[in-house]
């Protein structure tokens, strides 16, 4: 019904697939698009995002309420952002106002939660010309107005060691003044650290042209090169072109961990402070990075996965770094991919998109196929590093001692003892897997979980690694009262106690979750493994990914058998990657590169192929597989999933499901399912899927558009919590 006031189309943090109508406020002009307003929704205040505004209303117009206040002078949201998130939450079919909420800082979800800025302050002219010198015995004083005097385009206050009482001291005396930020300035590579730039080889010289040649226009550029060729510097090259002429640069990684070592070679290079974007940054930080990225004050923006939706006063590059790697993928809430919409975005925005990695996914080597990306290699190493020679370890009928094979240890010993470090790979954190008892046999299991308890024994706990549950480890069987419990089982703990025992004059460094948890661990131990101050560097995949480690000679995998009858259809592609990845930490500096895989299947093709082949052979004839299967990306997934305390409750939601959706779907879409989920009780609740699979994408796009608003009507959906994940990581 036609009303007197406009009325505004906002999407709401809520499960719904809807947006929601409101009146504009009373007396001041109607929010644009993409800015934030507080409404009433239920017996909440929320804020919500305007996505548009209309003359009527399909809701009587006496039913609407009111927007309570516009919170955004402008809209927060430029049009090209508010593209981004719209387009992503239809192809990933989620609630458009849980979307946007994603996207944005956690601190502008709340109202008032926005108003941190960034203060700068300068040497005022009569600052410049007072020596500091003359302020006698105020030190801090003097200390400050030096470091103005040497930065006369001014510094942001948390880059000023001094109390607020002592700048406004200062400006009372007129000597500093509160600025505007001052842009990035971009100095000739290395000059602020004297430092060299390498040579570029051959072929990284023709990927930094393929770059620079579509500056100013989309593409889409899948680099891949072995580990150790310099895809980092061709990074950097194509980087600084871009930067020195004004605009910005955003840097997707996979993990936090490979952040630092990013900031500080991009930093020592470009000269330049980046805008830091992950999870291990407290939320005034992050908000803080969103809103320097926004104004255009930093041109390095670089973060982890949700730092896609970070906008962009300036875009100029998209750089997708470890593009293969499945932490691209939320798996939780809105399950998007950075990766993808990396593609998506710079397609919109009109610039070149860098996807690299030593292993590209399949997904993009089939890309490379259809002609959408151009693929640009690295077949070398960068300088005279060679590639690490790869052997296959057959350990059946030899005797183990904590995972570590005889002929392993030989190897370790010759290593060590010509000065080299040795990488050990075990992706299993914790003492030992299961506990179990001598005497009756009984196990100890998580109680809310399908799953074994981790024995960690250096914390005297029991920790489920699925849902997080703890508690002491038993002093007697719960079932039988034995006190003979053992462990059974490796996990990176207890190797490391086994390495200490073995080679006892070697310092052994554990990197994994648990011994990373405090804020700059995981940094001071991987400076210690750079610096050769240990000689065994043990860990799980937290050491697989683009780290250098120049000193490292042997690189054993202990169980590389894992991946090789995994029940998703990407653990063999995944294992491959991840030795690869692994088996590139060797060799890196002057030394020669061995790499060790011990295994119980050594005539394996895949793994036989890769070892001898290499991971080109492998992916063609993954892809080769999937092609004759149908599976990606030869076809399109979606996995709708429900858990509830009950037991029968998913099951009879997604039975439901299925009927809907067979009734709708066009005869390209295929259903597979209800199952329950390979670990059907995770976290005290019961989980089955559906999976819905289809030959064209759109296909099955055109059938989730039209179930979703229905499953929202489903009885059964009351019982459940149930969510849609399109194009899953994993189908488990």
């Amino acid at each position: 019904m036609p009303t007197t006031a406009p009325i505004l189309h906002v999407a709401v943090p809520s499960p719904l697939y809807r947006t929601f109508d409101y009146l504009a406020p009373a007396g001041v002009e109607p929010p644009a698009p993409g800015s934030r307003v507080l409404v009433p929704f239920g017996r909440k205040r929320v804020v919500g995002v305007v996505l548009g505004s209309a003359s009527h209303s399909d809701i009587d117009g006496s039913r609407l309420k009111r927007v309570l206040e516009v919170l955004d002078p402008r809209p927060l949201l430029d049009p090209e952002l508010l593209a981004l998130a719209q387009w992503a939450a239809r192809y990933y079919q989620h609630p458009i106002g849980e979307a946007l909420a994603a996207a944005l800082p956690v601190l502008l979800r709340h109202p008032g939660g926005g108003t941190l800025s960034r203060q700068w302050w300068r040497a005022t002219a009569a600052g410049l010309a007072t020596d500091p010198a003359a302020l006698g015995h105020a030190v801090r004083q003097a200390a400050v107005l030096a470091q103005l005097r040497r930065h006369p385009g001014g510094l942001p206050r948390d880059a000023i060691e001094a109390p607020m009482t002592v700048l406004r001291t200062l400006q009372d005396k007129g000597w500093i003044e509160a600025c505007a930020p001052a842009p990035d300035a971009v100095r000739e590579p290395g000059a602020a650290y004297g430092e060299a730039v390498p040579a570029l080889g051959d072929a990284q010289r023709a990927a930094v042209e393929a770059v620079r040649e579509a500056d100013g226009r989309f593409a889409a550029l899948l680099l891949e090169g072995v580990t150790g060729s310099g895809k980092t510097e061709v990074y950097l090259r194509a980087i600084e072109p871009v930067v020195r002429s004004g605009r910005q640069v955003l840097v997707l990684v996979p993990e936090i961990g490979l952040t630092p070592q990013l900031v500080r070679r991009f930093g020592r290079r470009l000269d330049l402070e980046p805008a830091l974007l992950h999870s291990g940054l407290s939320d005034s930080e992050r908000l803080l990075a969103w809103q320097q990225a926004a104004s255009g004050e930093r041109r390095l923006v670089i973060g982890t996965r949700s730092a896609i939706f970070t906008p962009l006063a300036s875009p100029g590059l998209i750089v997708v770094d470890e593009e293969h790697d499945a932490s691209l993928k939320q798996q939780e809430g809105f399950r998007y991919s950075a990766r993808d919409l990396a593609v998506w975005r710079a397609r919109q925005l009109g610039v070149p998109v860098v996807l690299g990695s030593a292993t590209p996914s399949l997904e993009s080597l089939y890309n490379v196929e259809l002609g959408r990306y151009r693929h640009l290699r690295l077949p070398e190493r960068a300088g005279r590093a060679a590639l690490p020679r790869l052997r296959l370890l057959d350990v059946r009928r030899q005797p183990m001692q904590d995972l570590l094979s005889e002929p392993l240890l030989v190897r370790m010993q010759d290593h060590l003892a010509r000065g080299g470090q040795v990488l050990v790979f075990l992706n299993r954190r914790g003492f030992s897997p299961v506990l179990l008892c001598h005497d009756c046999g009984w196990v100890a299991d998580c109680p809310r979980c399908d799953a074994h308890m981790t024995l960690h024994r250096a914390r005297g706990l029991l920790r489920c690694h699925h849902c997080g549950h703890q508690r002491r480890i038993d002093t007697h069987c719960p079932a039988c009262g034995g006190s003979e419990l053992v462990a059974v089982g490796q996990g990176t703990e207890r190797l490391e106690a086994a390495l200490a025992e073995r080679f006892p004059d070697q310092r052994v460094l554990r990197i994994d979750r648990d011994t990373t948890r405090r804020k700059g661990s995981l940094q001071q131990a991987l400076d210690s493994a750079r610096s050769g101050r240990a000689h065994i560097l043990l860990g799980t995949q937290m050491l697989a990914k683009g780290h250098h480690f120049p000193g490292v000679s042997l690189v054993a995998i202990l169980d590389a058998d894992q991946g090789l009858f995994g029940s998703d259809f990407r653990a063999s592609e995944r294992m491959a990657q991840l030795i690869v990845q692994v088996a590139g930490r060797a060799g890196r500096g002057d030394r020669p590169g061995e790499v060790l895989i011990q295994t119980h299947q050594p005539d394996h093709p895949l793994l036989r192929q890769l070892v001898e082949q290499g991971y080109d052979a492998f992916a063609r004839a993954a892809l080769e597989e999937r092609r004759a299967a149908r599976l990606p990306p030869f076809s399109s997934l979606a996995l709708l999933r429900a858990e509830a305390p009950d037991a029968d409750a998913p099951a009879a939601f997604l039975e439901q499901a299925a009927q809907r959706a067979a009734a709708l779907a066009s005869p390209g879409v295929q259903l597979w399912g209800p199952v329950p989920a390979p670990m059907e009780r995770r976290g005290g609740r019961y989980r089955a899927q559906l999976l819905l699979q289809a030959t064209r994408r759109a296909d099955l796009q055109a059938l989730l558009t039209r179930l979703l608003p229905q499953l929202e009507t489903e009885k059964t959906a009351r019982r459940v919590r149930w969510s849609i994940d399109v194009d899953p990581a994993d189908t488990l």
